[in-house]
């Protein structure tokens, strides 16, 4: 098996793989294959086991590892359970999900993920389907785009990056990294710049590929594909995704409110594994700093839900 490690270097990868709690002859799926780092791992582990990967990014795909256990997915995975159907699966052990933008995009200057590349502004994951990252720019009312910087950036003044963004397109298409890095210096800290830019894009990425909508619907797919004793192993990168990951195996909905059943028994999907997030260490993220944020939660499928709907029938 050969891995391209220039294409995205795995993050938490021992500690996410044991999560899984693998069993040999097990189903799996890696929904964010990627340079296939987590894959390899798995089918290193796997014996007559089963691996189902998805990448909607076609790049993904030239770093496919050749193994017959492994099948390959080139959609979002918030078509999970519909692929899973069309592969006559209905039921898995265990979900992967490491989640954001590989090495390999942040790197690719033409995919206009980055502000440290210059390149088209276009951001989106699939580049087949969705509005580009210039289109948003260019399209969006101050509300709407008011909104995507405070929601999903959490920047400290979206209302006026938002003017900003109104202003310049008015004199001068947004077109590039470059024109939106311009857009964002003009209302970012002076000492804080590369955060604040880091914020700015990664609202546009978001809302260009629905990301936090994706999530949501992975998180309650894998509700009804996880076998009893199946494992939710999620890897987040900013406190949007953390916090709905968190939620969801705590209490199996995205407000955090566990429901009870007659007696008063908790009713809930997930039994969190830890009740505190995995980090990465020091050394690893000294190897690799796009590390530092990651957030590692997992969860075990309990029979609760089950045991809730048989009552209700």
């Amino acid at each position: 098996m050969t891995v391209s490690d220039r294409y995205h270097t795995p993050v938490l990868l021992h500690d996410s793989i044991s999560g899984l709690d693998l069993k040999p002859g097990g189903t799996y799926v890696d929904v964010t294959y990627g340079g296939g780092g987590h894959s390899a791992l798995i089918l290193e582990q796997l014996k007559e086991g089963r691996l189902i990967a998805f990448d909607q990014d076609v790049d993904a795909k030239r770093n496919l590892i050749k193994d017959e256990r492994l099948s390959l997915v080139q959609q979002n995975f918030r078509f999970l359970k519909r692929n899973l159907k069309s592969l006559g699966i209905s039921k898995v052990d265990g979900i992967l999900a490491d989640l954001g933008v590989s090495g390999h995009q942040l790197d690719e200057g033409k995919r206009g993920f980055a502000f440290k590349q210059n390149g088209p502004l276009d951001m989106r994951m699939d580049r087949s389907v969705g509005r580009s990252a210039k289109e948003v720019l260019q399209i969006y009312s101050f509300e709407e785009l008011a909104r995507m910087f405070r929601v999903y950036g959490e920047v400290n003044n979206p209302g006026k990056l938002s003017e900003a963004v109104i202003r310049n397109r008015g004199q001068k298409e947004i077109s590039t990294t470059e024109d939106f890095k311009e857009v964002c210096l003009q209302c970012a800290p002076q000492k804080k710049q590369s955060q604040y830019l880091s914020k700015a894009f990664q609202a546009i990425r978001i809302e260009v590929n629905d990301e936090m909508g994706a999530l949501e619907d992975l998180l309650e797919q894998s509700v009804d594909v996880l076998n009893e004793g199946g494992r939710l192993v999620v890897i987040s990168y900013h406190s949007l995704e953390d916090r709905m990951v968190k939620r969801f195996i705590r209490s199996g909905n995205f407000e955090g409110k566990i429901e009870k059943d007659f007696f008063g028994k908790d009713i809930r999907p997930f039994k969190p594994i830890s009740a505190k997030a995995t980090k990465p260490s020091e050394k690893e993220i000294e190897e690799n700093p796009r590390a530092r944020s990651a957030r590692l939660r997992i969860g075990e499928r309990t029979d609760e839900q089950t045991k809730k709907g048989k009552k209700e029938n």
